[in-house]
């Protein structure tokens, strides 16, 4: 096997074990003998645990990232609601594993919260003309960013442990709450309390 082979094996395998037992749970023993090497092997190539660690939350947050980039480039506000929500849920379909990875531990989640980050600052961009069209304050779009942005987040760590539901109902239903909710702001929104 060639430096460069082994280097990719040994990330196969490492993502796999981050992903069951996340990063503390997770020995570079481990990962030396799933690969069939020795430590030192896996020293060469990461430096330790810390360093392959970052290498796989690194691909991973590539990956999501171009999806959602791709998925808010072009389209209706609803259309780019969709597609991101869409591009969400594929992305834990085809890789449960790098999705819980992300989620799962204080590293991975700070790189989840600089995809949100990202995605937030897109769809802020992209409420401005509709808050405006409405008669809405559109310096406010950051807040519904964010709240919009936390629901397709949310829903995704749900479908992650309820995958019998299909990806396109769950889709369905998330862009239901999201655009139907949207479709009925308030200008002035208050709490019927009085609070």
């Amino acid at each position: 096997m060639t430096g460069a082979e082994r280097r990719e094996q040994l990330i196969e395998v490492a993502r796999r074990l981050f992903a069951e037992r996340g990063f503390e749970g997770t020995a570079i023993e481990e990962v030396a003998t799933r690969a069939d090497v020795s430590k030192p092997v896996v020293y060469e190539h990461f430096g330790g645990k810390e360093g392959l660690y970052a290498v796989v939350v690194d691909r991973e947050v590539t990956q999501l990232l171009g999806l959602m980039r791709a998925a808010l480039s072009d389209g209706s506000s609803r259309m780019l609601l969709e597609q991101a929500a869409g591009a969400l849920l594929d992305y834990i379909e085809a890789n449960p594993d790098g999705f819980r990875i992300l989620v799962r531990d204080p590293v991975g989640s700070a790189s989840f919260q600089s995809i949100i980050g990202d995605v937030a600052s897109r769809v802020e961009g992209i409420l401005v003309d509709p808050f405006e069209r409405l008669g809405l304050d559109p310096t406010s779009g950051s807040m519904y960013a964010q709240m919009l942005v936390g629901m397709v987040s949310q829903i995704g760590l749900w479908w992650l442990d309820h995958r019998e539901t299909p990806k396109e109902e769950v889709s369905a239903h998330l862009v239901n709450l999201a655009w139907n909710g949207l479709s009925g702001l308030e200008p002035k929104p208050r709490l019927v309390s009085g609070s």
